[in-house]
């Protein structure tokens, strides 16, 4: 099993879809059941940095992250499913997170 983390943007949502808690609830009971979850977070407002120069865009719209095991990334591609972000027509990327 690997760790992965679904990193979740703001990007293109319908704010209210991807807001929904009870969508959040649904979907988080689905992620407990099925014995992958590793846990998450939404992100607040914070600055980013950038030594020699401006940072990259994509931290603006970063709005939280889901952390959880799986075999492979097509399998933690599956959990998309039922997100509400990605459901909304938000961005989700998905990462596999190095072994330590």
């Amino acid at each position: 099993m690997n760790d992965y983390i679904l990193l979740m943007h703001s990007d293109c949502t319908d704010s209210a879809a991807a807001n929904d808690s009870v969508a959040w609830e649904d979907y988080l009971t689905l992620l407990r059941k099925s014995g992958f979850f590793s846990g998450g977070s939404a992100i607040g407002k914070g600055l980013a940095f950038c030594k020699t120069g401006q940072p990259g865009a994509g931290f603006v719209h970063l709005s939280g992250y889901i952390r959880l095991r799986a075999a492979s990334l097509k399998q933690a591609q599956s959990f998309l499913v039922g997100n509400p972000v990605y459901e909304a027509g938000g961005t989700v990327e998905v990462r596999e997170l190095p072994r330590g």
